[in-house]
């Protein structure tokens, strides 16, 4: 058992693969919570996708994926901010539009001829391609993310149950849900190195979902999300070794394996477990 454990580790890559899966994890567990919480999974994903044109044109001129996925975010973001503000009673529809047309247009600037080798990696990450350099920014970013969090946390408990008591406590709504998704967008941006365009919206709202259904108060929902995250992405890493499997795919496999458990266990009588309590600070 103990080889078993231990000899994926003595492989530099599988070594990256896993830190950067496990600061994902516990960044994704955190954010993960306030985009369920808010509902605003729809538009993660919108972001996640709506970014692809700018990684492949960073790819194709050479530069960095975090530089490329910055720009086509902030392009995607202010696209479906206009849609939002001017379809209004067809919102969800024109976003998906917009989302669909970025995502084919990636598609078609990745099928050029001056299209480097090994692109698809966009599309489904390459965690075990992952360097010390990234593993470095997800960190740093990381960090980041998790203090803006901290510090925000009591204004998005405000907003996240109650939207319209926002203006009597002196709180905007709009610039909250706005910090969220920017929040989103950073965490997606840095997820894509590892799991790509396709599945990185997984990790966002896979774990979020599982703890939701286990826990009702906001610490130790993001506290399972993130162990829930975690777990997952070290079992997929060592499944992906030992079965020869894609290695984000396999942990996307494995964050849907815990949340079919979480959801085995919510369906239980109540009389069988600790029943839970509504979400509170």
């Amino acid at each position: 058992m103990i080889d078993w454990i231990a000899e994926p580790l003595s492989h530099g890559t599988t070594v990256r693969a896993l830190v950067e899966i496990t600061i994902l994890g516990l960044i994704s567990g955190a954010v993960g919570c306030w985009v369920v919480l808010f509902e605003v999974s729809y538009s993660a994903e919108s972001l996640a996708h709506g970014m692809f044109p700018g990684l492949v044109g960073a790819a194709l001129l050479g530069l960095p994926l975090l530089l490329g996925g910055a720009v086509g975010i902030v392009f995607a973001a202010l696209l479906i901010a206009l849609i939002s503000r001017y379809a209004a009673d067809a919102a969800d529809t024109a976003i998906a539009v917009v989302v669909t047309t970025l995502f084919g247009l990636g598609v078609l600037m990745a099928l050029s001829p001056e299209s480097p080798p090994g692109i698809q990696s966009l599309l489904f990450g390459d965690l075990l391609g992952v360097s010390d350099g990234q593993l470095a920014a997800t960190a740093l970013i990381g960090i980041a993310v998790l203090g803006v969090l901290w510090l925000f946390h009591d204004r998005l408990l405000a907003i996240g149950f109650n939207r319209d008591a926002g203006p009597s406590l002196g709180i905007r709504p709009g610039v909250i849900t706005a910090l969220l998704l920017a929040l989103v967008a950073v965490t997606v941006l840095v997820g894509v190195q590892g799991l790509g365009n396709l599945l990185v919206a997984a990790i966002l709202v896979g774990p979020a979902a599982a703890a939701r259904l286990v826990s009702r108060r906001i610490a130790p929902m993001m506290l399972t999300a993130a162990l829930v995250a975690v777990i997952a992405g070290v079992a997929g890493i060592y499944a992906s070794y030992y079965l020869r499997t894609a290695a984000g795919a396999s942990v996307v496999v494995a964050l849907l394996a815990c949340y079919l458990l979480a959801a085995c266990f919510a369906a239980m009588p109540v009389r069988t477990r600790t029943p839970v309590v509504r979400i509170s600070s």
